[in-house]
């Protein structure tokens, strides 16, 4: 039986053109490895800010199997920024309480411009999309916020079973009855 798949797309111009080295997925991949107890395989890619190029990625993972899929990077007011507009295009079901989250969180933490993100969460295909900032500091702080609610999205969307590290994270699921 083969490992869960997690999916990490960085969105930027520059990364995508190797004119700076992307320290946003690395960043993702790390955090998610200290929350998950389950072992998983992940994959990165990184592309520019466009459109047709986000979308076709985040659609790539989705129908090759990733459970999770993190973006990083387009979700700012920018004229460039446009992954939410993708999100909300490739996704079946828009998941608002996630950005609403990551907001309030990098609120709490001291980063007045938090209410200039557009972050949000939705479901492409059997895939939990979710978009985080594309600044490496605070992508912690944003998952933090959100992912002990992971696990039992993914539950609930038919995904694999993926167990929190109970050290790192406390997951959440509701009690059997």
């Amino acid at each position: 039986m083969s490992n869960p798949k997690v999916g990490i797309l960085t969105i930027s111009d520059r990364a995508s053109r190797g004119q700076y080295e992307d320290l946003s997925g690395p960043a993702i991949e790390e955090a998610l490895r200290d929350y998950l107890a389950t072992p998983c395989d992940f994959e990165r890619v990184i592309v520019a800010d466009e459109e047709d190029l986000i979308g076709a990625a985040i659609l790539k993972f989705a129908t090759g199997g990733c459970a999770l899929i993190c973006t990083t990077g387009g979700t700012g007011p920018a004229l460039r920024d446009v992954t939410p507009e993708v999100i909300d295009r490739v996704c079946e079901k828009m998941l608002p309480g996630f950005g609403e989250r990551m907001r309030a969180a990098s609120l709490e933490a001291g980063v007045p411009t938090a209410i200039l993100s557009r972050q949000t969460a939705g479901i492409c295909k059997q895939s939990l999309v979710i978009t985080l900032p594309g600044k490496p500091g605070s992508i912690r702080v944003c998952l933090d916020a959100v992912f002990p609610a992971v696990p039992y999205c993914i539950d609930l969307i038919g995904g694999p079973f993926l167990e929190g590290n109970p050290s790192v994270v406390k997951v959440f699921r509701p009690k059997p009855k």
